[in-house]
């Protein structure tokens, strides 16, 4: 294994929502187009409410959390020259009326063979690339990964509040992506060979159009020579997704030494990590967890303390150890998205006080621009004031 630190990369999706209502808005062009202005590159995703920024390649994790900063800031004053609002958000809190496909060939495509899959989307996630040297390594790591996956969701859990209402779990997006034929936690392979076989057989049978569909939550990239973990909603703040990857990064430095040891991941059966997965989406960090090495329900914190033990050479060696230990216990004391959303609308039963709750946490500690609230958050604010 190289000296080096390995190369880690964010993206992440977000949602653009009418800053009035709060519900989502086909607006991905314009708000894309005033970025490109400004000298930022977002992508389209699948539907016209959705954007995606993607950071350099960095080694530090400081740099990385300065430049997600940087992006969100922007990206947020972006939406508002183009009167909508920037939610980091797994799913839409409001009642959404319909979520357009973005007019581009591939996304019609999948429009037109995937039917409301494509138009009941408006998920949005985060995917943390990690530099690996080539692909049988990174379905060997993927290996590794695998018992992990159930903790950094529960960790990043994000949208427990769907259509006005509380879903009843703390990752609803998790549930809904898994209706994609390729979607969930990845299957143990043996070899990049059977990795290949088993994306041959998804082509062939037209469960996915073109490797780009290839959605499990572990996957070599397409583009990039880096293994991509995709399992997480959007984290709530920046600080939560830097938090991400440095945990993942780690996880992966930590598979890497297993591996130039000679030793491969035990086979986790796929009952046993969709068991851990359901119960991390349904109970993020407030409950418990299932534990993929034995099966044991375990509490989730136990969990995510048994991960970042883990990795801890990996951290010390990144000089990441005092700002992940930081980073979690902020966390843990304050909750992430689902926590949040869930305080919000139990506080009054208004779905305004969830957007706004979402709305702030998008850009904690990003040194916020300007925005503008919905009409009757304006409105309550004023009379309050009087």
């Amino acid at each position: 294994m190289d000296d080096g630190l390995l190369t880690v990369g964010v993206e992440e999706e977000f949602l653009l929502v009418d800053p009035r209502t709060g519900e989502p808005l086909a607006r991905n062009v314009d708000v894309a187009r005033t970025a490109e202005e400004i000298g930022i590159d977002l992508q389209l995703e699948l539907t016209r409410c959705q954007v995606e920024t993607s950071t350099a390649v960095h080694t530090e994790i400081g740099a990385l959390h300065r430049q997600l900063r940087e992006l969100r800031r922007g990206i947020a004053a972006c939406a508002e020259r183009n009167d909508a609002r920037l939610l980091a958000v797994g799913i839409p809190p409001t009642v959404p009326h319909d979520f357009p496909v973005t007019d581009t060939p591939r996304y019609q495509r999948i429009a037109e063979n995937f039917g409301m899959l494509a138009h009941e989307q408006g998920l949005s996630g985060c995917h943390v690339h990690v530099g690996i040297p080539d692909q049988e390594t990174a379905i060997q790591v993927s290996n590794h990964l695998r018992p992990w996956l159930p903790q950094l969701l529960a960790m990043t859990a994000n949208s427990a509040i769907y259509r006005g209402s509380e879903t009843g779990f703390a990752s609803w997006r998790s549930i809904l992506w898994r209706r994609w034929p390729s979607a969930g936690p990845p299957p143990y392979f043996e070899s990049a060979r059977d990795y290949e076989a088993m994306v041959a057989m998804m082509l062939n049978s037209g469960s996915i159009l073109d490797k780009q569909m290839v959605y499990w939550d572990v996957r070599p990239s397409v583009s990039f020579p880096t293994v991509e973990i995709r399992v997480s909603d959007i984290p709530a703040t920046v600080e939560e997704t830097a938090l991400l990857a440095a945990l993942v990064r780690a996880i992966v430095v930590m598979a890497r030494k297993s591996l130039t040891a000679g030793q491969l991941a035990p086979p986790v059966p796929a009952e046993v990590l969709r068991a851990a997965y359901w119960k991390a989406a349904r109970s993020g960090l407030a409950g418990d967890g299932v534990d993929p090495h034995d099966g044991n329900v375990t509490p989730m914190r136990d969990l995510l303390f048994r991960l970042i033990e883990h990795v801890e050479p990996a951290l010390d060696e990144a000089g990441d150890r005092r700002f992940v230990d930081e980073a979690f216990a902020r966390l843990l004391a304050r909750g992430n998205g689902a926590h949040r959303q869930i305080a919000a609308l139990r506080a009054r039963g208004e779905i305004d006080d969830v957007v706004e709750a979402v709305a702030r946490a998008t850009l904690e500690g990003c040194g916020q621009p300007r925005t503008r609230g919905s009409v009757r958050s304006a409105e309550r604010d004023d009379s309050q004031s009087r």
